[in-house]
């Protein structure tokens, strides 16, 4: 090592794979998040279809809903 390059050998080698880890960990964990964001959207419009349909059947049976009733 000279003061001009402080880097061990090999440094410059060892930061590169890490660098391009990380990256890649990045981006998985970008695609994850894009994945579940995406999921609970859909989760979300289920149960809201779910709660419509629930209030709907209750509305026929003549029953009036909790939300009604608050």
């Amino acid at each position: 090592m000279d003061a001009r390059n402080p880097e061990a050998p090999g440094g410059r080698e060892l930061r590169d794979v890490a660098e391009n880890l990380f990256q890649e960990l990045q981006e998985h964990f970008q695609a994850l998040t894009a994945t579940l964001n995406l999921r609970m959207e859909e989760m979300g419009g289920r149960i809201e279809d779910l709660q419509k349909n629930v209030n709907d059947l209750m509305a026929q049976a003549g029953i009036d809903s909790p939300a009604q009733k608050h």
